[in-house]
C-alpha cells in the first residue's frame, strides 16, 4: 500500500487545519506574551536575590524543554489533538499554581507554576508542524508562515489583557494568571475541529528511520537545529530581560507592555509573507537575513535606553525571530521521512528549548548581576548576543560553501 501523495490542488484539509491552528495561535497563544510580560516583574516581587528575577521565565522554557521529547511521542502514537490538549492542561495547570504562589508570597510554588506552563508552550511549538503534516510541498511553506502570523492577533490580546488585568485585584498580577486558566479551558475547544489523522501504525517490516545521532549528522538537519536555537535563543535573552530594562529606566508597567506587543506584532507580521519569500529566495537566504536583522536589534539596543530605543530594538528582534526560526523549520520538515518525524521535531525542540532554557537562565544575571546600573545590565545582555549570531552565520556559511553532492 502506497502513501496518498498530497498535491497542491488537494490542499483543502490542510487549510482547514490551518485555520483551527491560526485560531489557537491567536487565542491560546496570548497566554504567552502576557506571562513573559509580567513572569519576571512578579519574579523580582517574590524573589529575594534580584538575579532570580528571571527564573520563572526559565521554568518555562524548561518545562517546554522538557515536555518536548514526550509531547512528541503522544502526537506520533495518539495524534496531534491529543498532545495539544495535554499542553492546554499544562497551561490550566501553571497558572492556576502560579496564582496559588502569588496568593501565598511564594517563589518556590511560582516557580512550579512556571514549570508546567512550559506544557504549553511546548505543545504551541508544534502548531507549526502540524501545519504541514497535511500538506503538498508547495503549500507546506504558506501553512507554517500562516500559523506563526496567527501570533499576530495573540500579541494584540496577551498585552491587553496585561493592562486590564494585572492591577485588577489586591494581589498584583494574580487577575492575569486567572484569566491565563480561562484561556485554556476555553481555547482547548478548538482541538475538537482539528482533522490531521493519526500516524498508522508501523508495520513489523515498515522502514524505522534514521536514528537521532544519523539525523544530526545530516548536514540540513544540523544547521536547521543551530539556526532555529540561536534564534530562538537569542529572542529570549533580550525579550525576557525588556520588561525589566523598561522599568529600571523609569517608565512604567503599561509602557512595558507596549514594547512587548510592538516586538510580538513584529514576530507575526511578517509571517504573511515569511513563506513566500522562501519560495522566492531560497531559504538559506531568508535564514541570514534573520540573523543580521537580530544583529541590527542588538545595534539599536546599544545605541540608548529612550523608548524608541526599545521599541525599534524589539520590533527588530521580532523580525530577525520570525526570518530565522520560520526558515529553520521549513529547513528541517523537508529533511525526514514520515517514519523520523517524531524523532526529529522532539530532538530539535528539546535541543532548541534547551538552548532558550540556558538564555533565560543568563537573561536575569546579565541584566540585574552585570554591572552597577540598569543601563549596564542591559548593554551585558545585548552584547551577549554576537558570538552566537557568529555560531549561526557561521553554520549557514558552511552549509551554503558547502559541495552539494557531498
Amino acid at each position: 500500500m502506497t502513501d496518498t501523495v498530497i498535491t497542491p490542488d488537494s490542499d483543502a484539509r490542510a487549510r482547514r487545519n490551518v485555520t483551527i491552528l491560526v485560531m489557537a495561535q491567536a487565542f491560546l497563544g496570548a497566554q504567552m506574551p502576557m506571562i513573559f510580560t509580567i513572569g519576571g516583574l512578579a519574579g523580582q516581587s517574590l524573589a529575594a536575590n534580584a538575579c532570580f528575577a528571571t527564573l520563572p521565565i526559565s521554568l518555562i522554557v524548561l518545562g517546554s524543554m522538557v515536555a518536548a521529547t514526550p509531547l512528541s511521542a503522544i502526537m506520533q502514537r495518539y495524534g496531534r489533538r491529543a498532545g495539544f490538549f495535554v499542553g492546554t492542561a499544562g497551561g490550566a495547570t501553571g497558572a492556576a499554581i502560579g496564582a496559588f504562589g502569588l496568593m501565598q508570597n511564594s517563589f518556590p510554588i511560582f516557580l512550579l507554576g512556571s514549570f508546567f506552563t512550559g506544557f504549553y508552550m511546548s505543545a504551541q511549538g508544534f502548531y507549526r508542524f502540524a501545519a504541514a503534516d497535511t500538506a503538498s510541498d508547495e503549500f507546506r511553506p504558506k501553512a507554517i508562515s500562516y500559523v506563526m502570523a496567527g501570533g499576530l492577533a495573540s500579541a494584540v490580546i496577551g498585552p491587553q489583557l496585561v493592562k486590564a488585568t494585572s492591577q485588577a485585584m489586591v494581589v498584583p498580577f494574580l487577575g492575569t494568571y486567572l484569566t491565563v486558566i480561562g484561556v485554556n479551558l476555553v481555547g482547548a475547544l478548538l482541538f475538537f475541529a482539528l482533522d490531521i489523522p493519526k500516524p498508522p501504525k508501523p508495520a513489523a517490516d515498515a522502514p524505522r528511520g534514521r536514528s537521532r545521532l544519523e539525523l544530526l549528522r545530516e548536514p540540513r538537519v544540523a544547521v536547521a537545529i543551530i539556526c532555529a536555537l540561536v534564534s530562538y535563543a537569542l529572542m529570549n535573552l533580550v525579550m525576557t530581560s525588556t520588561p525589566l530594562a523598561v522599568v529600571g529606566c523609569g517608565f512604567e508597567t503599561g509602557d512595558a507592555a507596549n514594547v512587548v506587543t510592538a516586538h510580538v506584532l513584529a514576530m507575526y507580521i511578517p509571517s504573511f509573507f515569511t513563506g513566500h519569500l522562501i519560495a522566492r529566495f531560497g531559504v538559506e537566504r531568508i535564514m541570514a537575513t534573520g540573523l543580521v536583522v537580530l544583529a541590527g536589534a542588538g545595534s539599536v539596543a546599544l545605541m540608548g535606553v529612550d523608548l524608541e530605543h526599545f521599541f525599534i530594538a524589539l520590533a527588530l528582534l521580532g523580525v530577525g525571530w520570525n526570518f530565522g526560526f520560520i526558515g529553520a523549520t521549513s529547513m528541517l520538515a523537508s529533511t525526514h521521512a514520515p517514519e523520523e518525524r517524531g524523532r526529529v521535531q522532539g530532538m530539535n525542540d528539546l535541543m532548541v528549548f534547551g538552548g532558550v532554557t540556558m538564555a533565560s537562565l543568563a537573561s536575569g544575571g546579565l541584566m540585574n548581576c552585570s554591572g552597577g546600573t540598569v543601563q549596564e545590565g542591559w548593554t551585558a545582555v545585548n552584547m551577549a548576543m554576537v558570538p552566537f549570531l557568529a555560531l549561526a552565520g557561521g553554520a549557514l556559511l558552511w552549509l551554503w560553501l558547502r559541495p552539494q553532492d557531498s
